[in-house]
């Protein structure tokens, strides 16, 4: 009879004062219930909107996973796990993008405006890491140009090409693009506000210093399942229609 080696499970334990790392261990429940609820409501729907209930599955599961590692990493070392968190935004912000694509193909959307929008998101997000981890003395810099990416994106859904398709296609294409564009304009800059508190630069006189990571945490858990809550209400009110 073989004999196995049987190691006692570690679990770190968490303090009732451990906001941050509450945070963490809420966000990747409620996006791993987030995922199954996605994926196991595929079925009910054409494969005209399936794509994009998919893909919005594949962001909160894309997350929850990450923010797995990032509350073990949170509970090692009680710091901010910035790299982990960029791998998570690096894979899930571009496809919240393809959303905007998958959506207004109804009115012809081509791929020229999804390329667009995902170049802006990944030059918004590396330019960010850069600030936040490889070059903090040019923090202000990095961040400077990370805005004016996301300030493309917000351009383009507000008052650009995908704001004209939303328009044409009318009904409930038109009125998810508007709830998805606020979720941009107002959720999305939960960000910008979170790296300036967490680097140095002209504005940390104005700002301060402070953690991060609740408000990225609550950001991330309200804009990736309310994408997602958006999409499915859009695919289900399109099924009755």
């Amino acid at each position: 009879m073989a004999n196995f080696l049987v190691t006692p499970l570690t679990v770190s334990k968490m303090l009732p004062t451990d906001y941050v790392g509450f945070t963490f261990f809420v966000g990747c429940m409620a996006m791993m219930a987030a995922s199954a609820f996605f994926f196991l409501s595929l079925n009910q729907f054409d494969k005209k909107w399936r794509t994009s209930v998919l893909v919005s599955g594949l962001i909160t599961f894309i997350a929850a996973v990450h923010y797995y590692y990032m509350r073990d990493y949170w509970s090692a070392f009680q710091e901010s796990p910035t790299f982990f968190r960029y791998v998570d935004w690096i894979l899930t912000v571009p496809l919240m993008c393809v959303e905007f694509y998958l959506i207004l193909k109804v009115a012809g959307a081509k791929q020229s405006l999804l390329w667009k929008m995902i170049l802006y998101s990944v030059i918004m997000l590396v330019t960010g890491y850069f600030g936040e981890a490889v070059d903090p003395s040019n923090a202000w810099i990095w961040g400077l140009v990370s805005g004016l990416a996301y300030f493309g994106i917000v351009y383009e859904i507000w008052l650009g090409e995908a704001s004209k398709l939303a328009a044409a296609a009318g009904g409930n294409v038109l009125s998810a693009h508007k709830i998805l564009c606020w979720f941009v304009l107002v959720g999305w800059a939960i960000y910008p506000l979170g790296y300036m508190l967490g680097t140095d630069g002209w504005y940390t006189s104005l700002l301060g210093r402070g953690n991060v990571d609740v408000a990225y945490n609550i950001a991330d858990a309200i804009n990736k399942i309310g994408f997602g809550l958006v999409i499915y209400s859009l695919a289900v009110k399109s099924q009755k229609d």
